[in-house]
């Protein structure tokens, strides 16, 4: 019997050390880009791609997060009495976008256990995982429906991938696979950071996966790994061992927003996409003698 995916988690309980000092009181995932911070981002590109049910692993001082999805009655009371009706319409979509749930990761024990907060939300359904580090841009067709797509295709688990430089391959966890075709590869293996001359691949998963719950037992008996945390990578490594998993190279323009280069790209570009800022922003950069400034 073909599952629909109807879910969709978010963990969002990492400590965002690469933003210090800013993120000491303020949580990476609320960080703005442009207008918007970068959770947001995340749901819309959920909401984009169907799925309306959306839980978010939360930390200690993290409720910030889920006040941007809730009600404000005090602003949308002076925004509707201002006949500010198009910011007032804005704010009530935020809200209305989603049904948004949280629960709370007691101990930061890793990204294993942060999804296997998830298993009671879940039930017995396949899911997606999406990582708010990881921002992709495709306007027409976004990557989390891509690979929901792949995932009603093959009725298997489905890995978000994209092909990063042979020298950056030891920053990512890298999938070992055979091709199926341009785009889909069926998983052999995946490796966490490899040495540069050990990589299976060019291959890097990027914080996109369509996942069966079959990983909830697994995680479950997943020791600590790399970090001394327990990892998705590894139970994904035993779930592969059991079913078929699939790798997939989605198309859109990917940014690392945990990453300051990243995150001053992912600005930069939103920027002169916005309707109304871009090409006066085009032409300030243009402009821009930063020696001289």
């Amino acid at each position: 019997m073909t599952q629909e995916v109807k879910k969709a988690v978010i963990p969002a309980a990492g400590l965002g050390t690469r933003f210090l000092p800013v993120t000491k009181s303020v949580p990476k995932e609320i960080l703005p880009i442009v207008d918007k911070p970068t959770i947001q981002y995340i749901v819309e590109e959920i909401v984009a791609s169907g799925i309306t049910d959306i839980l978010i692993i939360t930390g200690r001082n993290k409720e910030i997060i889920i006040n941007h999805f809730d009600h404000v009655p005090e602003l949308e009371f002076n925004l509707r009495m201002k006949g500010k009706n198009a910011e007032l319409q804005m704010v009530e979509d935020i809200t209305n976008m989603a049904n948004i749930y949280t629960i709370r990761q007691g101990e930061a024990k890793g990204l294993g256990h942060a999804v296997l907060c998830a298993k009671e939300f879940v039930g017995d359904e396949p899911f997606a995982v999406v990582l708010g580090d990881d921002i992709v841009y495709n306007k027409e067709n976004p990557a989390l429906k891509q690979m929901i797509n792949v995932y009603n295709k093959h009725q298997a688990s489905v890995i978000g991938v994209q092909r990063v430089p042979k020298d950056q391959v030891d920053k990512y966890g890298i999938v070992s696979g055979k091709a199926i075709n341009d785009y889909e590869f069926a998983v052999d293996d995946l490796v966490e950071k490899p040495a540069i001359d050990e990589a299976p691949s060019d291959l890097a998963i990027l914080g996109r996966y369509v996942i069966t719950p079959e990983i909830f037992e697994i995680l479950e008996h997943t020791g600590r790994g790399a970090g001394g945390e327990i990892q998705l990578t590894d139970a994904l490594r035993k779930l592969a061992r059991r079913q078929k998993m699939i790798a997939y190279d989605f198309a859109g323009r990917r940014y690392d927003v945990g990453d300051k280069l990243g995150f001053l790209e992912a600005t930069v570009e939103y920027g002169l996409r916005m309707p109304g800022v871009g090409d006066r922003f085009k032409k300030y950069l243009k402009e821009l003698d930063i020696d001289n400034n």
